[in-house]
């Protein structure tokens, strides 16, 4: 790990960590009370699975500022999954998205647990969201408790409330802009703020901070990070509706049924003349659509390879901002490589 970028080993690094540090905390919510099990549950679940990316970029994040592989530093970066085990938790939940990964989401699952309850759908959800709740209390538990000196997690405090602060923005972003006339740029607001920052800049940002990065390479990191991290969700955006089920593990109607904020839906939009738009208002918010209806009139308008160009430029952007940064060799080649496995994704 030290010389070069082994993501296998990285994220079997993570996992581990990951592992233990939720499997310590769900044996103690359940010495409450042993009825708290399928909660506990919840939260081991929540965490099972993950390319580890956010973890990634926190750790060549810190090693972009000339610090060595730590084991430390890996439990400090790995609270960044739990941050995003938060969000997922939380995000299905307001979507009600029935699938993650294939299984049901937590507030789909909870539900047998208060089979008993007169409001069982209403008790799981609220269930769901403690589950989130204390995930995220989680990561900012494990990222204190690492093993980094505190000088060190004190230079990162402020970016984890900008973390917090700007995803739970983009969180109500796209919950007060659904169901409104879809828009690019509203949309691509919605993708920095929602996944962009806190899946590539604010992570890599806190890595510097720890390492002590100069500001230089700070502003690096955000000229890097934000047009990746858009790519990155512009990438999920086309795996919602033309990825592979088996592959993605998500429902494809889930942002049509929605009627979702989404960049393709925009561009989609965007270029549909009167009668198209029509057709596209009347799919969208309904349970019965066939997505395969949705997809026919992207293909036509090619509102996909739209996106594309939008995923393109902004992956050669990232990669440009790359060729400025002053940082070790490994932390750039490691960088080069995460930009690629970030945006070239089929899950």
């Amino acid at each position: 790990m030290a010389e070069s970028w082994d993501p296998a080993a990285f994220k079997a690094r993570v996992d581990e960590v990951l592992r233990r540090f939720v499997a310590q905390e769900a044996d103690r919510l359940v010495d409450v009370d042993p009825s708290l099990a399928p909660v506990a549950e919840q939260l081991e679940t929540a965490v099972a699975r993950g390319k580890r990316l956010r973890a990634a970029f926190c750790y060549w994040g810190w090693r972009g500022g000339g610090q060595p592989d730590s084991d430390a530093l890996v439990r400090a970066a790995a609270s960044m999954e739990l941050v995003h085990a938060a969000a997922v938790v939380h995000d299905d939940l307001i979507d009600d998205s029935p699938l993650r990964h294939g299984r049901p989401t937590a507030h789909r699952a909870l539900r047998a647990a208060v089979a008993h309850h007169p409001e069982g759908d209403d008790a799981a959800r609220s269930l769901a969201m403690l589950v989130g709740d204390l995930l995220m209390s989680l990561a900012g538990q494990l990222f204190v408790t690492s093993g980094l000196p505190v000088a060190f997690l004190g230079r990162a405090r402020p970016l984890w409330a900008a973390l917090a602060r700007e995803l739970i923005a983009g969180e109500c972003l796209e919950i007060l802009r659904t169901g409104a006339a879809p828009d690019v740029a509203a949309s691509l607001q919605v993708i920095r703020y929602k996944t962009a920052k806190y899946t590539v800049e604010q992570p890599l940002l806190i890595g510097g901070a720890l390492a002590g990065a100069a500001p230089r390479l700070a502003e690096g990191y955000s000229a890097y990070g934000l047009p990746l991290g858009e790519a990155f969700q512009l990438r999920d955006d086309l795996l919602g509706l033309f990825g592979d089920p088996a592959r993605t593990g998500k429902a494809t109607a889930d942002d049509l049924r929605g009627s979702r904020p989404t960049a393709l839906l925009a561009e989609t939009w965007r270029v549909a003349d009167t009668a198209q738009r029509e057709r596209l208002a009347a799919l969208l918010g309904r349970d019965d659509t066939d997505p395969e209806d949705v997809r026919a009139l992207m293909r036509v308008l090619k509102a996909p390879e739209r996106v594309e160009d939008l995923i393109a430029a902004r992956v050669e952007e990232a990669l440009r901002v790359l060729d400025e940064i002053d940082a070790p060799p490994v932390a750039l080649a490691a960088l080069t490589s995460l930009a690629h496995s970030a945006s070239t994704r089929l899950s």
